[in-house]
């Protein structure tokens, strides 16, 4: 296995100078200041010092007026995010972010998945832990699913949504049934109050049988006011490989 071209057993001090790791725990020097800690860091990887930079990483993490602060004074979100300017201090190729918006406010995380998306655009390679699927489907282009240490599938974002979502066609009627007809039973679902049919279809199928429901619909006497679609999330998705098995 190689990281930039370079080896990681044989030459592993280039590929780890290549890497940037942002750990779930929140373990750093308590007495150090913010600007001191990311400073060492990158000393560590044999970088020559460069303020300007150390500056542009510390401000989009919005620690910069925090610089001098000792690590002990912050709160839990801003350590997290001082994690994140620690990782990136020597300019990494590849960036590890093991939960890294665990216990961060929501104002906060939005402005660290910005500092991410610049990262991803500039070129770095980024992996990503997380439970929060609706980060990762915000994310990624390409997600891996773990079930009990085994990774059970890896693919392309938007592949996996269409290879194992669905879609659902809402229908709001004009009057709400106490039953669905027998001839549209196999079809479609009932809402608790009536109100709604909920047909669900296959985004793989090559037809989505909705002409065909509607038709039946028609004939069955049955009319709508309104209709809405929607599609599988990929928590939903990632729900059913888990529990579910897949499809």
């Amino acid at each position: 296995m190689t990281v930039g071209g370079h080896d990681i057993l044989s030459d592993y001090r280039a590929a780890r100078s290549l890497i940037g790791l942002v750990p779930q725990e929140l373990a750093m020097t308590p007495f150090e200041s913010v600007l001191a800690t990311m400073n060492f860091s990158r000393g560590l990887f044999g970088k020559r010092a460069d303020p300007a930079f150390i500056q542009k990483t510390l401000t989009s993490l919005a620690l910069w007026e925090r610089k001098d602060s000792k690590l002990v004074t912050l709160s839990g979100g801003m350590k997290r995010r001082v994690l994140i300017a620690k990782a990136l201090s020597h300019e990494p190729q590849v960036l590890f972010l093991d939960e890294p918006t665990a216990g961060v406010d929501v104002e906060l995380r939005q402005g660290m998945w910005q500092v991410v998306r610049e990262l991803r655009d500039s070129g770095v390679t980024i992996i990503l832990t997380t439970h929060y699927i609706e980060e990762a489907e915000l994310m990624a282009d390409r997600v891996g699913v773990i079930n009990k240490g085994e990774l059970v599938v890896v693919e392309e974002k938007n592949e996996l949504m269409r290879k194992m979502g669905s879609k659902r066609l809402v229908l709001q009627l004009n009057k709400p049934l106490s039953a669905v007809p027998p001839q549209l039973s196999k079809h479609v679902s009932l809402s608790a109050d009536g109100s709604e049919l909920v047909y669900t279809y296959d985004t793989k199928a090559e037809e989505s049988g909705i002409t065909r429901l509607l038709d039946d619909l028609d004939a069955a006497g049955i009319h709508f006011k309104d209709l809405q679609t929607s599609q599988s999330s990929l928590e939903e998705i990632f729900v059913d490989l888990v529990h579910g098995g897949g499809k």
